[in-house]
C-alpha cells in the first residue's frame, strides 16, 4: 500500500515527509493502534513546525489512519469489532467486483506478472521476511484493483486496506498468516481461465478466512444483552 503521492490535485507539501513516515510506520506495524502521536516529539524528529505536523496528521485522519481528538491530540486509529466486520463486508463486495472485471480482459502478460508477484510472496514467506511478505500480500490485492481499470474501486480498496492493516495489527492471532499464499495462487489460476464468477467466489472464501483468523474482543453491548 502506498501513501498518497503528490499529483496535480495534491501538490507536494512541506508535510509530505511526515505524512509518509507515519503512514509507512503504521502500515508496517512499527506504530501500533492507539499509539499517541505527540506533536512536540514529531516536530523534533522531523525538524518541522507544529503547523506542518498538524497538516500531516489532518491528512492521515482523512484516511482514518489517525484519530485526532480536540484538546487531547492525535493517536494511531483503533478500529473496533463492528468496524472490523463492516470493513471486511465492504472488501468482499468491492473485491468480488474487482476480480470479475479483471477476468473480463486479463491477458497472458497480466497473468505472468501476477505469477511473478506470487513467486516474490513465496520467497519472502520462506525466507522469514515477514514485513516484506505482508507488504507483498497486501500489494497483491491492490495489483488486482489496478488491473481492473476501475479507479473508483481502486481508491475504495486502498482506503479499506489501510484499515485492514490496523485491524490485523490489533486482532490477528500470533502465528496466523494474514494472507495465505495458496489462496492467492488459486485466484490467479481462476483469473487465467477468465472465470470471473469462480474468482469472485474464491475471493469471498479468502476474505472470510482472513477475517476468521482475527480474535475480536466481545463488544460491551453484547455482554449487556446477555447479562439481562
Amino acid at each position: 500500500m502506498k501513501p498518497q503521492r503528490a499529483t496535480a490535485d495534491h501538490p507536494e507539501t512541506l508535510d509530505q515527509n511526515v505524512y509518509e513516515a507515519i503512514f509507512n510506520a503504521v502500515m508496517h506495524g512499527r506504530l501500533k493502534p492507539g499509539t499517541r502521536l505527540q506533536e512536540a516529539s514529531l516536530c523534533e524528529q522531523f525538524g518541522v513546525s507544529r503547523t506542518v505536523v498538524r497538516q500531516a496528521l489532518r491528512r492521515l485522519s482523512e484516511l482514518r489512519i489517525v484519530d485526532v481528538v480536540p484538546n487531547k491530540g492525535a493517536a494511531v486509529a483503533t478500529p473496533g469489532p463492528k468496524e472490523t466486520r463492516d470493513v471486511f463486508a465492504a472488501r468482499r463486495a468491492i473485491e468480488g467486483a474487482i476480480v470479475r472485471e479483471v477476468a473480463r480482459h486479463i491477458d497472458h502478460g497480466d497473468v505472468a506478472r501476477l505469477r511473478q508477484r506470487l513467486q516474490a510472496e513465496h520467497a519472502a514467506l520462506h525466507e522469514g521476511d515477514h514485513p516484506r511478505w505482508v507488504a507483498l500480500a497486501g500489494g497483491f490485492h491492490l495489483a488486482l484493483a489496478e488491473l481492473s481499470g476501475n479507479q473508483v474501486l481502486e481508491r475504495m480498496l486502498t482506503e479499506l486496506m489501510t484499515r485492514c492493516s490496523l485491524i490485523v495489527a490489533l486482532y490477528e492471532v500470533p502465528g496466523e498468516a494474514s494472507c495465505e499464499h495458496d489462496e492467492h495462487a488459486r485466484l490467479v489460476d481462476l483469473l487465467a481461465l477468465r472465470d470471473g464468477n469462480g474468482a469472485a467466489a474464491e475471493m469471498e472464501r479468502h476474505l472470510l478466512a482472513l477475517e476468521s483468523r482475527l480474535r475480536l474482543p466481545e463488544e460491551k453491548s453484547d455482554a449487556l444483552r446477555r447479562a439481562f
